[in-house]
């Protein structure tokens, strides 16, 4: 991946396409007050340097039968690299876990499971207390959410 210098321009295209990343080529040209040639080749650079993980369609929870975030706290019985290898590798398949983080603190990872009710919870719980190694495990639902944010603050670049 190249590295480039982002200058205003750049940032108001990233700002944009966080926005909605299904803008034609020659809105988003209007939009940061380029021509869509100069346009396109911007964002091919930015995609190139490594700027863009991908496009994505953010569905309802709601609306696709998935109301209920489950916080899991979980501690290791021993944070040894090869343990902490096998419990990312196995967690990271399981198509209920939308977010997952190796933390420091009072446990080991934070995990972010997305649910339709108390007993998809309980099976995904008895698969999860299956696993070896686990010498903790502390759930947390969520009652509301009050802020979900998928662009991220830019106002930190030049």
């Amino acid at each position: 991946m190249d590295s480039i210098t982002l200058d205003k321009t750049d940032i108001a295209i990233l700002k944009a396409l966080q926005e909605d990343a299904s803008i034609s080529n020659l809105e988003l040209a209007d939009k940061v007050s380029l021509s869509a040639s100069p346009c396109s080749r911007r964002v091919k650079l930015l995609q190139d340097a490594g700027y863009f993980r991908g496009k994505v369609t953010l569905l309802e929870p709601n609306k696709v039968g998935l109301p209920v975030s489950v916080f899991i706290q979980i501690t290791l019985s021993r944070q040894e690299k090869r343990n902490l290898v096998s419990f990312e590798s196995k967690i990271s398949r399981w198509s209920q876990v939308m977010e997952c983080y190796l933390m420091t603190g009072d446990f080991d990872y934070l995990v972010r499971v997305a649910v339709s009710d108390l007993h998809s919870y309980q099976t995904f719980l008895d698969h999860l207390t299956e696993m070896d190694g686990i010498s903790h495990i502390k759930s947390s639902f969520s009652v509301k959410q009050i802020c979900y944010k998928t662009e991220l603050p830019l106002d930190h670049l030049p």
